[in-house]
């Protein structure tokens, strides 16, 4: 997968923002970073989007910019002279796919119907925007159209939301969602970048969807862990199930028979996307445990630890 193209599915949502002056530019970069998603399509829309994609990419260099609305050729140089690392166009012009194509830039055409795929396909793309994606059949109309091109991935903008965000996400067919209820222009223009910082965390916190799932206590033998089972069941009614490394009383308390990884034992933290988990705690400063990785008969990632200790347990994630 292309590189940029992989940071885009692991961001999971992509903030699309119009942009009128470009003096918002900075302080709006710092909010979307501060909330967790350094990555923004700035529309052509306004002749401030040039300017907007300069100074964010000059004052925040880690963050993922690209331009949206791109309709000439001379708006592509436009953009990726600025810094652009992307260019989204609402509809399939081939002369601006195989020019940006030539230039080794990815871009992600509007496409809502069959023979827009077989275009993209025609000039090499392996993803495409689909745009608009409420007003166009959703997810149904995805799927529908994903059925007989087994390669393409999707970017549905338009209409997305924190309430049907993962839902589209959930299909593996989708790299990332457009969105813009969290950069609303009400907002920039108000200049309340603090409630985009605010936001743009609750639109993280929606799509990873972190919950604990059990905790595990490191016990020092099999004898101990059924006994303390045991306890468990006779006090509060959780049900002994044991297996093969530890034995579970209830659903939420895993004894192992021997000791693992923390000085007490760890956490289970399930996720809705643990490879987009991994991905946004490590832009939080959190390091993780290769390691300790687990992957499916698929190589998709299923479990991982991270590296400290907390309050003297591990903890690791786990996929949904």
């Amino acid at each position: 997968m292309n590189i940029i193209l992989d940071k885009l599915s692991k961001m999971g949502i992509v903030p699309v923002i119009a942009l009128n002056k470009p003096e918002d530019a900075a302080p709006l970069a710092k909010a979307l970073c501060d909330g967790g998603l350094p990555c923004a399509e700035v529309t052509f829309r306004t002749d401030a989007a040039e300017e907007a994609i300069r100074i964010m990419t000059r004052e925040y260099p880690d963050m993922l910019v690209g331009a949206g609305t791109v309709l000439t050729t001379e708006q592509v140089d436009a953009a990726v002279g600025a810094g652009a690392k992307f260019i989204v166009s609402p509809g399939l012009n081939p002369r601006i796919v195989k020019y940006c194509v030539e230039k080794g830039i990815l871009i992600l055409p509007g496409c809502t119907n069959p023979s827009d795929i077989e275009q993209a396909i025609e000039c090499g793309l392996d993803a495409v925007k689909f745009f608009p994606a409420e007003a166009s059949g959703g997810l149904n109309m995805i799927k529908a159209m994903a059925a007989p091109y087994n390669k393409i991935k999707f970017m549905p903008t338009g209409g997305i939301n924190e309430k049907n965000l993962n839902s589209y996400l959930d299909y593996n067919r989708i790299i990332a969602c457009g969105g813009s209820w969290m950069v609303n222009s009400d907002l920039i223009s108000n200049g309340e970048f603090d409630r985009i910082t605010e936001l743009t965390k609750e639109a993280v916190s929606k799509m990873l969807e972190f919950k604990i799932e059990h905790v595990g206590f490191n016990m020092n033998s099999e004898a101990e862990a059924d006994e303390l089972a045991d306890v468990f069941d006779t006090m509060l009614g959780f049900k002994k199930k044991v297996g093969t490394g530890s034995i579970f009383a209830g659903t939420g308390l895993e004894l192992l028979k021997s000791p693992f990884l923390g000085t007490n034992g760890h956490i289970a933290i399930r996720t809705n996307y643990i490879d987009r988990a991994v991905f946004h705690l490590n832009l939080r400063g959190f390091e993780f445990n290769m390691d300790t990785a687990r992957y499916d008969d698929k190589g998709n990632l299923k479990t991982i630890y991270l590296k400290d200790e907390f309050g003297g347990f591990a903890l690791h994630l786990f996929q949904k």
